[in-house]
């Protein structure tokens, strides 16, 4: 018998399968939007996963700007950011922000949701939030995925 078949494949940078998809952010809860989003960065839908490695999908989102949130999370939910100088706590309600730039709701969404380490700010680098319909990633053809059919 041979006992090297059993061996488990780890994968590497030279032997992953990256792809770009494309996601409809359109009529989307942002959390369960961004928690299948960080599935696609991460690569926890393939069979060859590998945790240390970047082994996930170039992820485009579209439609930003068209994401719901619910209860009242539009005015209780808040961002926080510090200055660095005493006293210097600053927040923003999800309207505000949203109103400022809705793509950053969601790229900080799913930033939440990745390991906070050098893999997650190199998976990070693979997420594109556009707001509106058209985007500059024509070229690399990604396909369309329905979120409703990833894990």
């Amino acid at each position: 018998m041979d006992t090297l078949s059993y061996k488990t494949i780890s994968a590497n940078k030279a032997t992953v399968n990256k792809e770009w998809v494309l996601v409809d952010a359109e009529n989307q809860t942002l959390g369960r939007l961004a928690s299948k989003v960080a599935i696609l960065l991460r690569g926890k839908h393939k069979p060859n996963f590998t945790p240390h490695v970047d082994c996930g999908d170039n992820v485009i989102v579209i439609n930003a700007e068209k994401i719901n949130l619910s209860g009242n999370k539009w005015n209780d939910k808040t961002y926080i950011r510090h200055t660095g100088y005493p006293g210097g706590q600053r927040s923003l309600t999800a309207t505000e922000l949203f109103g400022k730039d809705p793509a950053r709701i969601v790229e900080k969404s799913v930033k939440g949701m990745l390991p906070k380490n050098k893999l997650g700010a190199e998976l990070f680098r693979n997420l594109n939030v556009v707001v509106g319909s058209e985007h500059k990633h024509e070229a690399q053809k990604p396909k369309a995925i329905d979120l409703n059919k990833v894990n």
